[in-house]
């Protein structure tokens, strides 16, 4: 597995626990992290906690956006998981243009198939297709 599948994977880990545990901020679930992973490799540890950050700081944008192309399924009863690496996988399409678009939605879909039930890989494949979509009709919107 790569460095960056195994930070994707912890930073699920850890947006589901700060979903887990709502009176836990950010920074204790990190300092949590932190001591019980000791073992992960530098590059891996600082990857996970940058998505896991900025996931936090856009968050209200990336549900939005899932909440709005999900459609008769409301953010609160989705299984914790698909949200959560969808969440993640939102953060990489719409904020980060130095990851390949597709190489996010793959990412998302093979941590979900290892995390998730077996519909999930479908639920989570179809709505990222769809901020995919919406994402690449906005930025040809603003190059015109």
């Amino acid at each position: 597995m790569g460095h960056r599948r195994e930070a994707r994977e912890l930073a699920l880990q850890i947006l589901y626990a700060l979903d887990s545990d709502g009176s836990a901020g950010l920074r204790d679930i990190l300092q949590t992290f932190r001591e019980e992973q000791h073992d992960v490799a530098g590059k891996v540890r600082e990857f996970a906690e940058e998505l896991v950050q900025g996931v936090q700081a856009q968050r209200a944008s990336i549900d939005e956006v899932i909440r709005a192309r999900s459609k008769n399924w409301a953010l609160a009863r989705m299984p914790r998981v698909d949200l959560n690496v969808m969440r993640l996988a939102a953060y990489e399409l719409m904020f980060r243009a130095d990851i390949p678009k597709k190489v996010s939605i793959n990412e998302a879909i093979e941590i979900v198939r290892r995390y998730g039930d077996k519909e999930s890989p479908a639920f989570v494949n179809g709505i990222l297709d769809e901020i995919e979509a919406c994402a690449k009709t906005e930025q040809s919107s603003e190059e015109q």
